[in-house]
């Protein structure tokens, strides 16, 4: 397939404006709104955020790029006008080229990794408009672009479901933990004793003779494993057992741009040896004869123990990490085993 640079289908608009001659009621977007994979959450207006510096102009027409931290994968398509951080690249698709297969093109995992990899600054990596617009683009016809979009918009309100489903899931197995353990004075312990081996994963190289598929971090920062999280992966010697997915092991969020997110703990509950954790995630091998796995997915999602996983994050150029040092060092209220199985079974009774 033809392949093309990104300047010669689409433009990158930076059109400067001061935001005070604008009406205040004009909405506003900043980097903080923009998740990975591209939903907006909240926005703000120009009179709230009380700007002061030049801004972009973007529309419904427009593909959002964040080039601060493109590792971050801040790509979105925004459905109303308004103006955006510096921060923020506004990309107009020209007339052969679809917004949607365009967002998507850009989103994905290797995208991000090239954008990442081609960026200047030590502590606050940009990716310059002109590199950006250098990127190497395969437009197939644009009835095919559309057909592509189509279905990756699909799968993307799958996924959105999937959370929802998750989220409610996740507030009754809450319920059920305050009603069962809440009130009780049970012992704490620290997580490197519930968890005596950990040890990070494994990323891909550039190149390598060995393929296997790599779980992304939205396979844990979720709260609950997604499976499907994944991406192909190159390595230059065969990932050993320790570096795969086991049901034995509680998997951990190393490091994320979203203080929120890192640390976030789950737990695949089939044994997948096909799967490759990265170093960008801590397996951590449970104890069973202290804590079930049910359990310490939840007991980890609780305020008094999300409080300390987020007190002992460093931040470095943006990334908050934990490691596995610090993370030891972590109490779970651990209370006796059948309580932590009775949970389990009530947690399970509630999914089916």
């Amino acid at each position: 397939m033809k392949v093309v640079a990104l300047g010669e289908v689409a433009t990158i608009e930076r059109r400067g404006v001061d935001p005070n001659t604008l009406p205040p009621q004009t909405a506003y977007l900043g980097l903080e709104h923009i998740e990975r994979g591209g939903r907006i959450v909240g926005r703000s207006s120009v009179a709230e955020a009380e700007l002061a510096s030049t801004k972009f102009r973007f529309s419904a027409d427009h593909v959002l790029f964040g080039k601060l931290r493109p590792n971050l994968g801040k790509i979105s398509r925004p459905d109303f006008d308004g103006v955006c951080s510096t921060d923020i690249l506004p990309i107009r698709p020209g007339r052969d080229l679809d917004r949607g297969y365009l967002a998507h093109y850009l989103s994905q995992p290797t995208m991000v990794d090239f954008a990442a990899s081609r960026t200047s600054g030590a502590n606050l990596p940009r990716l310059s408009p002109t590199v950006l617009a250098q990127f190497p683009i395969p437009p197939p016809p644009l009835s095919e672009q559309r057909r592509i979009a189509a279905i990756l918009d699909h799968a993307d309100a799958l996924r959105a479901k999937r959370r929802q489903v998750l989220a409610h899931l996740d507030a009754l197995t809450q319920s059920i933990f305050t009603e069962m353990f809440a009130s009780g004075d049970f012992e704490s312990i620290r997580a490197g004793i519930l968890m005596p081996k950990m040890r990070n994963g494994l990323s891909p190289a550039t190149a390598g003779a060995f393929r296997a598929e790599v779980l992304t971090l939205s396979a844990v920062t979720q709260g609950s494993f997604d499976p499907s999280a994944v991406k192909a992966g190159l390595f230059a010697t065969m990932p050993p057992g320790d570096k795969r997915v086991s049901n034995r092991d509680f998997l951990i969020c190393r490091g994320n741009g979203n203080k929120a997110l890192v640390g976030v703990g789950t737990y695949s509950k089939e044994e997948r040896p096909d799967l490759v954790f990265p170093d960008t995630v801590i397996a951590g091998t449970i104890d069973t004869a202290l804590i079930s796995m049910p359990f310490l997915e939840a007991a980890w999602k609780r305020q008094e123990v999300r409080t300390q996983v987020e007190a002992v994050a460093r931040t470095t150029n943006g990334t908050y990490k934990v490691n596995q040092q610090t993370l030891s060092t972590v109490l779970v209220p651990t209370p006796p085993l059948d309580l932590q199985v009775a949970f389990a079974n009530r947690v399970a009774g509630v999914a089916r």
